[in-house]
C-alpha cells in the first residue's frame, strides 16, 4: 500500500513538473528548458542524497542510473520533436501509453504477481492514460502525418518507459545516488551535443525560475518513484507513476481554466478505478 501512495505522489509531482515546464517552453526553446531543468534536477538530487544519506552504491548502480537518465532525456527530446512536427492529439496519448506499457510488460515478465483484481486495475490504468492525455487539436493534415506522429511518440514513450525500468534495476543499498548519476549523464549528453546544435542557453528570469522549478519537481518525482519501486512491484509502480497526465490536466483546469473533454474526464474516472483496484490487491 505504501508503494501505491509513493507512486501516486510521484505521478502528482511529475504532472506538476510537466505543467510548469510547459509554461517555460512557451517562453524559450524546449531544449534550453531541458538544460536548465536538468541542472536543477542534479542540485535537487544532491540535496536529497545529503538529507537521506546511504553510500552503499556500486558501479553497476551508477551505470543503471546513468542509462536511465540518458533514456529519459532522449525521450524528452523525441517528445518535443514529435510535438513540434506532428499531431498533438496523437503524440500526447501515444507517448503516455507507451511509457506505461513498457514497465508493466517488463514487470510482469520478470515475476510480478498478478491477481484478477490487479490485472483489472492495470487495464484501467493503461486505458486511462491515453484518454487523459488526448487533446482536441484541430490538426487534420492527413494520415501520413498522423503515422509519423505515432512513430515519434512511441520512441519518446519508450525512452520514458525505459527510465522507469532501468531505475528499478538499482540496488536498495545505493540510496538515491543512481538519480545523481542520471542527471550527470543527461547533462553530459547535452554538453556533448551543444557544439553541434548551438542551443540558446540564456533565458529570462521568469523562464529560468519556471525551468528550475520544473527540474526540481521532476527530480522529487523520481525520488518518490525510486522509493516506490523498491517497496513494491515494477508493473504497479511504473503504471501509477505514469498517471501524471491526470495531475497536469487538473492543474490546467484550475490554473489556466482550460476545458477538459468528456474523454479526458472518463480517463480520470478510469484512473481512479484503477487505483482502487490496485489498492485492493
Amino acid at each position: 500500500m505504501f508503494s501505491i501512495f509513493l507512486s501516486l505522489g510521484s505521478a502528482a509531482v511529475l504532472g506538476a513538473a510537466d505543467f510548469v515546464g510547459g509554461m517555460a517552453t512557451k517562453r524559450a526553446a524546449a531544449v534550453t528548458v531541458v538544460l536548465w531543468s536538468n541542472a536543477a534536477g542534479l542540485l535537487t538530487a544532491v540535496l536529497f542524497v545529503g538529507l537521506i544519506g546511504n553510500s552503499g552504491f556500486t558501479a553497476a548502480d551508477l551505470a543503471w542510473g546513468a542509462a536511465a537518465g540518458l533514456a529519459g532525456s532522449i525521450g524528452a527530446m523525441l517528445l518535443y520533436h514529435a510535438l513540434a512536427h506532428g499531431v498533438m492529439s496523437v503524440v500526447a496519448p501515444t507517448t503516455a501509453a507507451m511509457a506505461a506499457i513498457l514497465p508493466v510488460m517488463v514487470g510482469l515478465l520478470t515475476g510480478d504477481s498478478v491477481t484478477a483484481t490487479t490485472a483489472a486495475g492495470l487495464l484501467c490504468g493503461l486505458v486511462a492514460i491515453p484518454c487523459v492525455s488526448m487533446t482536441t487539436s484541430g490538426d487534420r493534415s492527413g494520415r501520413r502525418l498522423a503515422l509519423g506522429s505515432i512513430a515519434g511518440a512511441l520512441a519518446a514513450g519508450a525512452g520514458f518507459g525505459l527510465f522507469f525500468v532501468l531505475l528499478s534495476r538499482t540496488g536498495d543499498a545505493s540510496g538515491l545516488w543512481p538519480l545523481v548519476a542520471a542527471r550527470c549523464a543527461s547533462l553530459a549528453m547535452l554538453a556533448v551535443l551543444w557544439p553541434f546544435a548551438r542551443w540558446p542557453v540564456r533565458v529570462s528570469g521568469t523562464t529560468a525560475r519556471l525551468a528550475l522549478l520544473s527540474g526540481g519537481l521532476d527530480m522529487f518525482s523520481s525520488v518518490l518513484y525510486l522509493l516506490a519501486v523498491r517497496e513494491g512491484y515494477l508493473s504497479v509502480a511504473g503504471l501509477l507513476a505514469s498517471l501524471y497526465p491526470v495531475s497536469t490536466l487538473l492543474l490546467a483546469r484550475v490554473v489556466l481554466h482550460e476545458r477538459a473533454t468528456r474523454v479526458q474526464w472518463a480517463g480520470v474516472g478510469l484512473a481512479m478505478a484503477g487505483v482502487f483496484l490496485l489498492a485492493m490487491r
